[in-house]
């Protein structure tokens, strides 16, 4: 069966943004104008396509990224609505891991937030090219040219204008699109209709003044059209559509377009946006570190004809269909009953139904086109980041990295019944979710569950109550400390144990060292000659592995560390696997102690908006908590305060916070970096942990 939608009409893009500058309503918006719904739910009214969960509904925030295709002007758009709260971002990292395009949205009061910042930086390490809408143009203190500028500060971008407001707060009528150099009137806020009229002339000499740095920094895009500018001093319209989306994809330029989502004004130009500047699949670069079985780098081509290749970029519990694997089809094609080979783990896949999503609802397919974003039902053993290939073609598609929980709370089922529901509920949820943790504490029998913050938790708890019918009790959040050594050490341990049988016999000199921080373990084996047999060695490895799990000095885990296997012995018959992990796990506990050992804690990165009049309240509020305050600023008629608390400080501020502020102010954080705890507080943080029975 033939392609319905040419490769070169296929458009994958995504919607990302600080929390609550309207990416739902953008999305739902974009539904309604394409003729994908026929009724506009609203985010306030629990009624919008793209949040379907219950969670979401009650609290008005998206929590999941949610998947829809949709047509304009002839094309096919996927377009994939993310959240906006930092404790789901890994719902971002995956989304934009295989887009080819994505509007970045900043409302026209709050500027770039931090958040805003966040995405954009996740975007820019996929090299993924954007185009920005700055919404809520009808919003008192909107503030289109100041938004503009912020965008270009402090994301280091080069944006550009491509249409400018018309009024701005209660006088916002429109906009003028400078290529056309018409005016477009939304006389109706609930018509999908626009009237194309003139520009007033008081606003003539501005949208002058707009359309020429339009056409100025098209033209510098290319010598042939800047000769031409300095002739003619102008552009044709088809001339700076076509450089404008030659320079969008080469992310050199990034186009703006503005409205007002919850008005319906400006949507149907920021979908023109989409088809006429963002890149088709065929139009990106070839997929960037594919490469062989050998490990030696490939391309390849993204068509039909191609050998099959796909990324598995999230996976979905379903109580209808069971396991839901979305795919990112970025070459040759996937037909439903066909074998395929999950080169990660290098086993082979058939695939069952093919599905076309529509946020919760779906249909099915017969065949998966390059390009193509679907959700697969059948791949029982394929993982978030998988890649799964043609068996006579096999590749490595370039994984995603997600971020280490911060956040920590025992769970424990409220009944023996729920026993078993709750290890495979948590099992499904881990599965969805690779910055959702489950691990086991052997000494207290407690389950530990770890996430990206306390909402990301409360979510976890919720869902195992609705979904899953489980009811548990949870502990109070705990943050999620590390260890790491200070100083080098060197030293040897035996492992010698004479029983009635065979005996065990394994010796190690070990040298532990500090690393940066961020740098994770480093295992170096420096033997030589034999001292150990080549089969140990990795066995020295896992018992080193399985030390830094609990760390010996207060039971966290060990990060930051480069151990190196220096010399050692053993014995032609007592010595075994078992024996060298032995040894290495023992060693490393020996030898960590004595390196100056600290505890290292995450540190936040926080920022209070408040009224000037709870300005002191507020500063006062973060420096109790052991807060930095890195910048003080304004923000129209708020004051934004910047600083680095530690996590631990921060559990219930957002109460206290609404508490000194009349329900005034508001925050955001997101983790920055790990820093040592102070010594005063290492002594209490072990003796907690001891009085917790957690480390006997």
């Amino acid at each position: 069966m033939e392609r319905t939608v040419p490769l070169c009409k296929v458009r994958n893009i995504g919607i990302m943004a600080h929390i609550d500058a309207g990416k739902t309503t953008v999305s739902e918006r974009i539904l309604f104008y394409s003729g994908k719904t026929h009724k506009l739910g609203e985010v306030h009214d629990g009624a919008a396509t793209m949040d379907f969960m219950p969670q979401e509904r009650e609290r008005g925030i998206t929590i999941q990224s949610a998947a829809t295709t949709l047509e304009w002007k002839g094309h096919q758009v996927t377009l994939i609505d993310t959240p906006g709260h930092v404790d789901f971002t890994v719902e971002v990292e995956r989304s934009l891991r295989v887009l080819d395009g994505a509007v970045a949205l900043f409302c026209a009061v709050g500027g770039v937030q931090p958040q805003s910042e966040k995405v954009w930086l996740q975007s820019e390490k996929y090299e993924v090219p954007k185009i920005a809408f700055v919404n809520k143009m009808d919003r008192t203190g909107a503030d289109f040219f100041g938004v503009l500028a912020e965008i270009q500060d402090e994301l280091r971008c080069n944006a550009v204008p491509v249409v400018v407001p018309l009024g701005k707060a209660e006088t916002f009528q429109g906009l003028v699109d400078l290529v056309t150099m018409q005016a477009i009137y939304f006389d109706d806020p609930d018509s999908a209709e626009f009237r194309v009229g003139s520009i007033p002339p008081e606003k003539l000499a501005k949208a002058r003044k707009w359309r020429q740095n339009l056409v100025e920094k098209c033209a510098e895009q290319d010598d042939a059209l800047l000769e031409k500018f300095f002739a003619t001093g102008d552009l044709a319209e088809a001339e700076i559509w076509a450089i404008l989306r030659q320079a969008t994809i080469a992310r050199r330029i990034v186009p703006v377009f503005c409205g007002a989502a919850f008005k319906n004004k400006g949507i149907q130009h920021l979908l023109d946006g989409v088809v006429n500047l963002l890149p088709a699949p065929d139009e990106i670069p070839p997929i960037v570190s594919a490469t062989a079985a050998d490990e030696t780098a490939i391309e390849l081509e993204p068509s039909d004809e191609s050998p099959f290749s796909a990324l598995a970029f999230k996976i979905v519990a379903d109580k209808h269909a069971g396991k839901l694997t979305y795919l990112r089809v970025y070459s040759g094609t996937l037909a439903a009953g066909q074998t395929v080979l999950n080169s990660t783990l290098d086993k082979p896949q058939r695939i069952g139904r093919i599905l076309r999503m529509h946020a919760n609802h779906s249909a099915q397919l017969d065949v998966a086109r390059t390009g193509d974003i679907v959700a697969v039902v059948g791949l029982a053993h394929t993982r978030t980041g998988d890649t799964l290939c043609d068996e006579d073609h096999p590749v490595h598609l370039s994984s995603i990295e997600f971020p280490a929980p911060v956040v920590s709370i025992s769970i424990a089922p409220d009944s023996s019944e729920d026993n078993d529901r709750l290890s495979a509920a948590l099992y499904k949820l881990a599965e969805e979710d690779p910055t959702f943790t489950v691990a086991f504490d052997q000494e207290t029998g407690e389950t530990i569950i770890s996430g990206m913050g306390e909402l990301h938790l409360e979510i976890i708890v919720d869902r195992l109550k609705r979904e899953f019918n489980v009811a548990a009790t949870v502990g109070r959040p705990e943050v999620a400390y590390r260890e790491t050594a200070t100083q080098a050490v060197e030293g040897q341990y035996k492992h010698v144990k004479q029983s009635g049988g065979r005996g065990q016999y394994a010796h190690v000199c070990l040298r532990l060292e500090p690393l940066q921080a961020g740098s994770g373990f480093e295992f170096v084996n420096e033997v030589v000659g034999g001292r150990i047999p080549a089969n140990f060695i990795p066995s020295v490895e896992k018992g080193v592995l399985k030390a830094m799990r609990s760390g010996p000095y207060a039971g966290y885990p060990v990060v930051d560390v480069r151990v190196t296997l220096l010399d050692g012995s053993y014995h032609e018959v007592d010595s075994s696997d078992f024996a060298f992990q032995e040894a290495g796990r023992a060693g490393f506990k020996e030898m960590f102690l004595k390196a100056n050992p600290i505890i290292l804690e995450p540190v936040m990165s926080v920022e209070v908006t408040t009224p000037e009049e709870f300005m002191g309240a507020a500063t006062g509020s973060v420096c109790q908590r052991r807060g930095r305050i890195e910048t003080m600023e304004e923000k129209g008629a708020q004051k934004v305060i910047e600083g680095m608390v530690p996590l631990g400080e921060m559990f219930g501020y957002a109460t206290t916070l609404r508490s000194l502020s009349q329900g005034r102010a508001g925050f955001t954080m997101q983790f920055e970096h790990y820093e040592a705890v102070p010594f005063f507080l290492t002594e209490q943080i072990i003796k907690a942990r001891r009085a917790a029975n957690k480390i006997r």
